[in-house]
């Protein structure tokens, strides 16, 4: 599997508070918005097949 590099704009603070936390915690933050946007889509797969 490859990798993307994407630009975002998001909120600065909103941006920074998450980012802080995602290094106190240890978390990468873009695996966190890879994690995000996989649950997202089995969200989508799974009311597509309802």
């Amino acid at each position: 599997m490859t990798n993307k590099r994407v630009t975002l704009s998001v909120d600065a603070k909103v941006y920074d508070e998450y980012k802080k936390y995602c290094e106190e915690k240890g978390i990468i933050l873009s695996k966190q918005f890879e994690l995000f946007m996989r649950k997202e889509l089995k969200k989508f797969k799974r009311r597509e097949h309802d």
